[in-house]
């Protein structure tokens, strides 16, 4: 058994929880002497570092058994956090334990850290990232964990973000607490996106509850999506890329025509990404931003949500022909074009791409207004 202080956000009982895999732990109040806590340069987690005369507040997580220690080392020990042994102070007097001490060339940022103000911003994000991270048995590696953590952080974010949602139902049924019961029998499946079984039952609309159904889906992500216009010259601009859709589904055409789009990240919001997007994407910086609507892409099997933008910006002439980031192995190519045109290739099925098609239509009932500044 090993008592271990924390200082940071696993101070947090819902994350420690899902971090150690029980809810049973016996936690204190404690001070670790002679240290302090600081903010991690880029990142929203705390290191704690020595510092003569001062005082890190805490808790000691006493007798922690070998399997939540397992995990505590995984998330911990990924990152390069290795365990010290310290001396802390407690009601009942001084007590040796162990402290996750970050590595030496942690970036370090100024200013304290504040447990308040992260439980309030991020305590949903970390619990999500975790429980997912935690699915899989045996736990990965370390190196595994590294390399898959962005994506699980943004899966976690776009959960995060649902939970922020009205959810409004004037017409449809308003969910109640045990409606749907969804258990996950396997870890889920792929490194980048993943696959999951799910077993689901659910209420019925005839008061019944369902059967047990068997089901698979494609956990994604929240995106934001942009379509360029120019009220002015009254044109849009339109992305074209080689897709992986039509190239699993055999499509005899795999290069497709989009608006600008890209995987909301980790603590960002959807409007934040749509400008980085459009920089990215189409070298656009000066855009008016105008919300169309926020909408699954497929809910039979998909988690992906789409955070659907008009920006109206300025498309001349010479505006560049391609864009993307080569670190992201993008290759696009832009195409400045009438906006009755890009309504014309959807006619001939030039335009095949859902969001798109919903994009333009919604422009063509607005674009009187955006062209007089509403």
């Amino acid at each position: 058994m090993n008592d271990i202080f924390v200082y940071g956000t696993l101070r947090s009982a819902k994350l420690r929880n899902a971090v150690a895999g029980t809810d049973t732990l016996t936690a204190l109040p404690a001070q670790l002497m002679d240290y302090n806590v600081g903010p991690v340069d880029g990142d929203v987690v705390p290191y704690v570092f020595p510092n003569k005369g001062a005082q890190c507040e805490g808790l000691l997580i006493c007798d922690v058994p070998d399997a939540a220690m397992a995990r505590l080392d995984a998330y911990e020990g990924a990152f390069g956090y290795t365990l010290i042994d310290v001396w802390v102070q407690t009601d009942g007097g001084l007590r040796a334990a162990k402290v996750y001490a970050p590595p030496s060339d942690i970036p370090k940022a100024d200013g304290g850290w504040s447990l308040t103000n992260w439980m309030e911003q991020w305590e949903t994000l970390a619990v999500y990232a975790a429980l997912e991270l935690f699915r899989f048995d045996p736990l990965l590696s370390a190196p595994q964990i590294r390399a898959q953590w962005g994506m699980i952080q943004t899966r976690a974010w776009a959960k995060t973000l649902a939970q922020s949602s009205n959810a409004p139902s004037e017409f449809r049924r308003k969910a109640q607490d045990g409606d749907v019961v969804a258990k996950f029998p396997s870890a889920p499946d792929g490194q980048f996106f993943r696959f999951e079984q799910v077993q689901l039952q659910h209420q019925q609309f005839n008061g019944q509850k369902s059967p047990v159904l068997p089901r698979e889906g494609f956990v994604g992500t929240d995106a934001a999506i942009v379509l360029p216009y120019d009220p002015v010259r009254d044109r849009v601009l339109l992305v074209e890329q080689i897709r992986l859709g039509p190239i699993l589904r055999d499509d005899p055409n795999p290069w497709v025509l989009e608006p600008i789009a890209g995987m909301i990240d980790a603590r960002e919001m959807p409007l934040e990404c749509a400008k980085r997007e459009a920089h990215e994407e189409a070298h656009l910086k000066d855009v008016d931003f105008h919300h169309i609507t926020s909408t699954y892409a497929s809910p039979g099997g998909c988690s992906d949500y789409f955070h659907q933008y008009i920006g109206v910006c300025d498309l001349p002439d010479d505006h560049a022909k391609f864009g993307g980031l080569e670190v992201e192995a993008e290759d696009l190519r832009l195409h400045i074009l009438p906006r009755q045109k890009a309504m014309d290739l959807i006619e001939t099925g030039e335009i095949n791409v859902g969001p798109l098609v919903t994009m333009l239509y919604w422009l063509a009932l607005n674009a009187d207004r955006l062209r007089l500044g509403g």
